[in-house]
């Protein structure tokens, strides 16, 4: 597989499954990073450079080489909120390695759409509306308070990752049960 087919297939990829929430950020664990990415190439390396100071904050390095490309990325040593920690501890030296590799890896494809503050890869985003739309006129058509209970209950569930999906199918649930009272 040549690089851009591998970013192409990389970017694809929906890792919601995987997704944790810390604050307000989500992200990708290193964990559910490398396992996602040696499944798709078992002889992907990665490697961490010497950290570097600025002032009494840390800026650590992380190359990975996947697809026979290699990607360095950097990231400073944060904390929860995304603030550069002074005088990190080796406790935050090492997560801060670590989400650097996660990172490091999506620039080779993999969960790219959470840094660019996206819920879904660009490619499900289109499938996901249209779906939507098809459980609105669904919902729209229930003709009685059982097949509509029925019809939300099938949306949500199928649904369920894409917030704003469900927000736009709750309201016309709660649209269509008033014209039906």
């Amino acid at each position: 597989m040549d690089n851009q087919s591998a970013y192409q297939k990389l970017r694809k990829i929906n890792v919601n499954e995987f997704v944790e929430k810390k604050g307000k950020f989500n992200y990708l664990s290193w964990a559910n990073a490398v396992d996602q990415l040696l499944l798709l190439d078992s002889t992907a390396t990665w490697e961490y450079k010497e950290p570097m100071a600025f002032g009494d904050t840390l800026m650590v390095f992380c190359s990975v080489t996947a697809f026979g490309k290699t990607m360095t990325c950097q990231l400073p040593v944060l904390n929860n909120q995304n603030k550069a920690i002074s005088n990190p501890n080796a406790m935050d030296v090492n997560t801060a390695m670590q989400r650097c590799l996660a990172k490091c890896i999506s620039l080779h494809g993999l969960a790219i759409y959470l840094y660019k503050g996206e819920d879904l890869p660009d490619e499900e985003l289109v499938d996901l509306t249209d779906l939507c739309t098809q459980w609105i006129d669904n919902i729209n058509d229930c003709l009685d308070m059982d097949t509509l209970k029925s019809a939300y209950g099938q949306a949500y569930k199928e649904l369920s990752k894409d917030k704003v999906a469900i927000e736009r199918i709750s309201k016309s649930k709660d649209a269509r049960k008033a014209q039906l009272v």
